[in-house]
């Protein structure tokens, strides 16, 4: 009977700490601030440490997507047509134009990696505006908080940023060309419903959600792996949960 309830326990052990490592993070730092110890590791510390982590982030994963192939070579964040225009490219293909098709996709691609560098002061300025009292939530928060305060801290003027970006970003790439193109070989195809797309608004709201996709994978490997602490501070809070 001992031998089997020993089994059980190590079993149990290994999954929690398959599945909850971030949580015992959040568990242990939250007993320190509702006991209101004074422990080696203060709320002030906690506090620097997340701004370090999304700060790294941004500028690691951010700066990924502002090079050539950022978003059209990482199928994680790869910004794909449209339902709309899913119908319009179907029907390019089955026509013959193929190529023109898969350069339509591309330069949305290329709009979205150029007008993402314009977000990183954004973002600068949103963690290092957090408060303790941002802090707190986050860590009695769900594991991924960090980058939901980040998201819900900058979406609005980020959008604001984006937009006006994006929109000069298709043309310098070359999009709105192509997609003028498209739109009207399409337009002019028997037994099809006309269409004229929001591009500009459709890949600022795609550009946002890989750039949230990317910091939330930095946001991980410094939960999960200790190569990732690259900083004493990070090292120290983060390790509460090996």
């Amino acid at each position: 009977m001992k031998k089997l309830l020993l089994s059980v326990l190590a079993v149990t052990a290994m999954s929690t700490t398959a599945n909850a490592q971030l949580k015992n993070v959040l568990t242990k730092a939250k007993d320190k601030i509702t006991a209101g110890k004074s422990g080696s590791l203060g709320t002030s510390e906690i506090g620097s440490a997340l701004k370090e982590a999304l700060n790294k982030g941004v500028t690691e994963q951010v700066t990924k997507l502002t090079a050539e192939d950022g978003f059209y070579k990482n199928e994680a964040v790869k910004i794909l047509l449209p339902e709309e225009l899913q119908k319009v490219d179907k029907k390019l293909r089955q026509v013959g134009m193929a190529s023109l098709a898969d350069e339509g996709i591309k330069v949305l691609n290329r709009a979205a990696e150029d007008a993402v560098k314009e977000g990183t002061p954004i973002f600068v300025n949103a963690i290092t505006s957090m408060t303790l009292t941002d802090a707190k939530g986050i860590l009695m928060g769900a594991d991924n908080s960090a980058t939901t305060y980040l998201q819900k801290s900058t979406s609005t003027p980020l959008y604001a940023k984006f937009s006006p970006v994006v929109k000069t970003s298709l043309n310098n790439v070359g999009a709105d060309a192509v997609w003028a193109k498209i739109i009207a070989k399409y337009n002019t195809l028997p037994l099809v419903t006309k269409v004229n797309p929001d591009l500009t608004n459709y890949v600022t709201n795609k550009t946002m959600d890989g750039v949230f996709k990317m910091i939330a994978v930095e946001e991980k490997n410094i939960r999960t792996n200790t190569a990732f602490r690259t900083t004493d501070l990070l090292k120290k809070v983060f390790s509460m949960q090996d």
